[in-house]
């Protein structure tokens, strides 16, 4: 028998009585709690829902229960009793400004570990305050919040407003299981195994039977069990992280498809948890088999979009880049590619690319402007791979979102002396002298010579290496784009402004070991810039003009 999912307004409660099982704690919230419900309801502002009569509502989180009692519509409270509990003493202090006779039938609450718990809570007052029990010592205390906090609002305040708020405009997520056993289902609650999340309280609107021709049964059981698989379906493709981090950048595990939802929703409230679930709940206003199909459809058509760039090379690559960099958001390119035709679309998905790098100037780019340097490095790497016609490799977006990158020189920089590991420096350098030269010779024999705890001493050797592996290169700017790629931060921070020749084997290590290492800064390291025979302990001004040449190349398309 299928679980019900309901929206009920607070109004709506007093034809029930609640029973809450001794296997649950007591009541145990404290003013900060009660206060923040207060809040929640006074500061909501119901609104007209679009030319309809209907308006916005508050929603309060779900409460669990099974029925107990048919006849007496009685229903063991399976979570939620904390909530509950306190709406009926906010409604019980508001029924106080009526004479008796005119007071409004609340719902009932007992307690099975407090024998007198439901004439406690009806008879509870200003003057109240029992701490004979842990649970009436909470409810008293909760009380004297509700009652200080209307009148610290003063006389001027509008409590009948906030009466209709909490009666017609506040609705309670109202899941009924039909479980056997409700021990069970309040464990697997407690432990975090079946949270009530948007995803799976949208998924109860969808494969709630009322929704559906009871007419039909066989109709029935066989589109809740088509929607159920392509649920599934929808769940297990997005649960590759590949696929996951190519359209998002939230390290989400679980119910990946509530993405979708949160995308679709027009009203989101960032205060509202359940914002998401309101949104839909909406759309089944009309509980038909039609609602269902259109609004499944929806879905279907978001996720089958995603699915199709990521499928498609191109798509993948530039839609991938737009979303890495954030010029662009999911739902803004979506909404555009459902307008478009497809050969429309690519060339509007160009046109973005154009408009991410329209404010910067390449041949004024430094290392300072580290945003600029990044969406740069990103498309060239991206154009790049693109450009080989039979390249079939991906960029992997979901390891460049879950690791950090850094932009990095290419040759060492003066700037950035060693301040630990000064003789592992040294000797890694001295490996790549050129000795085939005086200099050289000299140069090693100090490295073996020196006092590296001499800060001085230690400076001057250090530039003179540095200089001694740049000595190839004519242009003194060492910041720009020429002499900067990108590269994982673990790589990069490994090797400690090396000397060209240690960062070239590192990285080839690395790329051996399976890491990634992008195909651009591949290439300048492995000398695919260089004319043959390529000098390679040294990046030298014709490898720096040639990259700064491919650079341009490559970028020329979408540079002004």
């Amino acid at each position: 028998m299928e679980n019900v999912l309901k929206l009920k307004m607070i109004s709506e409660l007093n034809k029930y009585s609640f029973f809450i099982p001794s296997y649950q704690r007591g009541y145990k919230w404290t003013s900060k709690e009660v206060l923040d419900l207060l809040n929640d309801i006074d500061d909501f502002k119901p609104r007209l829902i679009d030319e309809s009569e209907d308006k916005t509502w508050y929603c309060l989180q779900p409460v669990v229960i099974k029925l107990k009692n048919k006849d007496k519509n009685e229903y063991e409270v399976i979570d939620g009793q904390q909530r509950l509990t306190t709406i009926y003493l906010i409604l019980h202090y508001l029924n106080q400004d009526y004479v008796e006779k005119r007071r409004e039938k609340l719902f009932e609450i007992s307690y099975q570990t407090r024998l007198k718990s439901n004439n406690f809570l009806k008879s509870i007052n200003e003057d109240t305050f029992d701490n004979s029990n842990s649970d009436f010592y909470y409810i008293s205390e909760a009380y004297k919040s509700i009652l200080n906090w209307f009148d610290e609002k003063g006389n001027e305040f509008d409590k009948s407003n906030f009466r209709s708020k909490l009666k017609f405009h506040s609705k309670l997520i109202w899941y009924e299981s039909k479980e056997e056993n409700p021990i069970t289902i309040f464990t697997r609650i407690n432990v975090g195994k079946i949270p009530l999340t948007n995803s799976e309280l949208i998924k109860a609107l969808f494969l709630n039977s009322s929704n559906f021709d009871q007419g039909n049964q066989e109709k029935l059981r066989l589109k809740q069990l088509e929607i159920s698989g392509e649920w599934d379906q929808i769940e297990n493709q997005l649960q590759n992280d590949h696929f996951w981090y190519f359209i998002s950048g939230t390290q989400s595990t679980s119910n990946r498809i509530e993405f979708i939802f949160d995308l679709m929703n027009t009203e989101p409230d960032r205060s509202d948890d359940y914002s998401t679930f309101r949104f839909f709940s909406k759309k089944f206003k009309k509980n038909d088999f039609t609602t269902v199909e259109k609004n499944w459809k929806e879905i279907k058509e978001y996720f089958q979009t995603f699915f199709e760039w990521f499928n498609e090379r191109e798509l993948y690559h530039k839609i991938g880049y737009l979303l890495t960099v954030n010029d662009n958001s999911l739902k803004e390119l979506y909404l555009k590619s459902s307008k478009l035709k497809k050969s429309d679309f690519k060339k509007y998905i160009n046109g973005q690319l154009k408009v991410s790098v329209s404010n910067i100037s390449l041949e004024n780019l430094q290392y300072s402007e580290k945003n600029k340097v990044r969406k740069i490095l990103i498309l060239y790497n991206i154009l790049t791979m693109l450009r080989g016609e039979k390249d079939r490799s991906y960029f992997p977006f979901d390891l460049f979102k879950t690791e950090r990158w850094d932009i990095e020189h290419i040759t060492s920089i003066k700037e950035e002396i060693p301040d630990k590991n000064r003789d592992q420096w040294l000797s890694d350098a001295s490996v790549f002298i050129d000795i085939s030269k005086k200099e050289g010779k000299l140069l090693l024999k100090k490295t073996k010579e020196i006092n590296i705890e001499d800060e001085e001493e230690f400076k001057i050797l250090f530039e003179e290496i540095v200089s001694h592996f740049n000595s190839e290169i004519t242009d003194a700017d060492i910041n720009d784009i020429s002499n900067l790629t990108l590269l994982d931060s673990g790589t990069n921070r490994g090797y400690k402004n090396a000397v060209f020749p240690l960062k070239r084997k590192t990285i080839i290590n690395r790329d051996k070991s399976g890491v990634f290492i992008p195909i651009c800064t591949k290439n300048v390291f492995l000398k695919y810039f260089s004319e043959y025979p390529p000098k390679i302990s040294f990046w030298t001004q014709d490898d720096r003009n040639n990259y700064e040449d491919d650079l341009f190349n490559i970028l020329n398309p979408y540079l002004n």
